[in-house]
């Protein structure tokens, strides 16, 4: 197993909480993301998953979607909690991860993407393994 961490910066309001509760103002974030994943290593690379190819096909294109943006502003995050966040990354990524660059159908794909971690802070996070 390997994890590669992100971290992105977003701003955003719960839509959902009662009146009064103080994330139903704009509000900001300094998140941390763990990307947790799987496979066996590559005989001829030694790696499980290039981070280059992680970095350029998946993680990197999440983190320019969700980093210095309004997350309200993103398709299927109009209520961006935490939990609605990390799955909504979560679906992003497993498609890419059924991409070229990670193999193929008919051969197996290289790595397989098992857990994800979301930080808000460093006291509180969220955990998500698909579903």
């Amino acid at each position: 197993r390997l994890v590669q961490t992100i971290r992105f910066e977003s701003a955003r309001k719960l839509t959902k909480v009662p009146k009064g509760h103080p994330c139903g103002n704009l509000y900001g974030l300094a998140f941390k993301l763990e990307v947790h994943i799987e496979g066996n290593v590559d005989t001829d690379t030694g790696f499980v998953i290039d981070f280059n190819d992680l970095e350029t096909y998946g993680i990197g294109r999440i983190k320019k979607q969700l980093d210095h943006n309004y997350l309200n502003d993103i398709k299927g995050l109009e209520n961006p909690t935490s939990e609605n966040l990390i799955e909504w990354i979560w679906d992003e990524l497993y498609e890419q991860f059924h991409m070229s660059w990670n193999g193929s159908q008919s051969e197996g794909f290289k790595a397989k993407l098992v857990k994800l971690v979301l930080w808000e802070n460093e006291v509180s996070r969220v955990e998500f393994k698909g579903n």
